[in-house]
């Protein structure tokens, strides 16, 4: 698609839900060392919408077979229940780096780790 002289290449596009009043927007670069599993098991509070800069991760959520996402692809989490269970640098011998805007719900934290006891809960809901 062109917009004047500028190119614009659609990365991806999702359908997230609706963000009550009072949320706001986080944007990071994360930066995760050669092998490095990435944060534990956690939740964010709204959608999370990412691109992979350099690299490859490894990205797994609740209900969803963990796949691949390679320097230059989009990825989203819808947020909420969900859980997130990996973003861990696929290579052992590099670091990955990407890009996220967080929508962080009223009065909530962006991320909260979970305990063992509900991932013991919910571990039907993973992929296998």
């Amino acid at each position: 698609m062109k917009i004047g002289n500028n190119e614009i290449v659609l990365l991806g596009t999702a359908n997230p839900p609706s963000l009550p009043a009072g949320s706001h927007v986080m944007t990071a670069t994360i930066e995760l060392p050669p092998g490095d599993p990435g944060s534990p098991p956690h939740r964010h509070s709204g959608p999370v919408f990412g691109y992979m800069l350099e690299g490859e991760m490894l990205f797994e959520l609740e209900g969803e077979a963990p796949r691949v996402i390679k320097a230059g692809e989009a990825f989203w989490e819808p947020g909420g229940d969900v859980i997130h269970y990996q973003a861990a640098n696929n290579l052992a011998d590099r670091a990955g780096k990407f890009v996220v805007v967080m929508v962080c719900a009223p009065g909530q934290e962006m991320l909260t780790l979970l305990s063992a006891d509900e991932l013991a809960e919910r571990k039907d809901r993973r992929w296998r």
